[in-house]
């Protein structure tokens, strides 16, 4: 069974986005760390990056496959969490506690376009 915290907002391409201030937290689910299996490498554009909502910030990938990541929110990148450079597999053990990036300059107004808990519950079961 999936994790899908109801405190999250989430995208179609499974990344999870949770507002803290001020910023946007980013990273992937559990059904896409689940998906990939063993994450070995993540490679994300610099702080500074400006992103287009669904534009790729990035890649993630495993020992099975190498996916782009994708911004739920335009935005510029302001952070790149610094321990998945040095254990990308972090990710895999804690999806939800490991942000991939954090987003600035988001337009909060369209917050209203992810998916909530339910949503994304109800969007990975007619995945199969």
């Amino acid at each position: 069974m999936n994790k899908v915290p109801e405190n999250l907002l989430y995208t179609s391409k499974h990344e999870w986005a949770l507002e803290e201030g001020g910023l946007l937290l980013v990273g992937i689910t559990d059904y896409a760390q689940h998906s990939l299996g063993d994450i070995v490498y993540i490679d994300v554009k610099p702080v500074g990056t400006v992103l287009a909502r669904e534009g790729s910030f990035g890649a993630i990938e495993s020992v099975k496959a190498a996916e782009e990541l994708y911004a739920p929110l335009g935005g510029s990148i302001a952070q790149v969490n610094p321990a998945l450079n040095q254990d990308p597999a972090r990710v895999n053990q804690d999806p939800y506690g490991s942000w991939i990036i954090k987003i600035k300059d988001y337009s909060a107004g369209d917050l209203g376009t992810l998916m909530n808990s339910s949503a994304y519950a109800d969007y990975i079961k007619t995945l199969g």
